[in-house]
Order: C-alpha cells, then structure tokens, then sequence
C-alpha cells in the first residue's frame, strides 16, 4: 500500500514539473538577478514613460480607459546599435502587453525605438493582436 502512494506521489510530482526544452524564446532574457538584468530594468524603467505615451495614443483610439505597461510585461524583441563600434544611436524593437484595469491585458503591440543621447523617437507602432475584454469592461470599448 506504501509502495503504491509513493509511486503515485512521484508520478504525480512528475506530471506536475515542467520539462526542460531547448526551444529557443523569441526574447531575450538576461540571467536572473545578473548585473545585466539590472541594467536591462533600468533602460526599461527609463524607456517606460515614452512606451505608455506610444500605447496610449494607440489605444486612445479603441479605449476611454487609457492601458498601462508594466515593465515585467516588456520583451526586447531586437536591439542593434546604429554605426561604428561605440556610437550612442540605437534602435530597438520591443513587445508590450498593455493593460488596464486590474492587470486586464488588451493586447499585445510591437514597438521600435531610435535611441540617441537625449533623443527616444518612437520609429514605428505595430499592433499584433487584440484581446477581448471580459465582459464587465466592454464598457470601456469606443464605438
């Protein structure tokens, strides 16, 4: 009888882990709690004001409620660096899962940047999908 709840047990605990694979993400995640993922928040959290003012203007659109990106729902997509060795312009495409209300995502919108010393100029906005909004908040839908 042991035998057979300790067989059950770690069948189940099998079932229950997640299987590693090698599939490669289609975003860049630096190792966890790596100087590199501090500097990757940090651009993030800089970057943020200028990835909602591009959101919201999209969605201004579609939505009275103006969504919001959290910096954990931010995927760097492409980062390349314009120029020579060392040059200070850059150019980076991000993928943003906006929000509104309590976490309620949207959608889900592609973003590229051209970065230089002082200058963020949003280079292109593409919309990838909408998400339908539960019912008590199809209110917030433009007709």
């Amino acid at each position: 009888m042991k035998k057979g709840i300790i067989i059950s047990s770690f069948l189940t605990f099998c079932l229950m882990t997640s299987i590693p694979t090698n599939a490669e993400k289609h975003y860049y995640l630096p190792a966890e709690k790596s100087k590199e993922e501090l500097m990757m928040d940090l651009f993030l959290s800089v970057l943020s004001p200028n990835i909602d003012m591009a959101v919201a203007n999209y969605y201004s659109d579609l939505l009275t409620e103006r969504p919001g990106v959290y910096p954990y729902q931010i995927n760097i997509i492409n980062m390349e660096r314009i120029g020579e060795y060392r040059s200070f312009e850059f150019l980076i495409t991000l993928e943003v899962t906006p929000v509104v209300g309590p976490h309620i995502e949207v959608g889900k919108d592609q973003l590229t940047f051209n970065i230089s010393p002082g200058n963020v100029k949003l280079t292109k906005f593409k919309h990838i999908e909408t998400y339908e909004l539960p019912p008590n908040w199809q209110h917030i839908k433009k007709k």
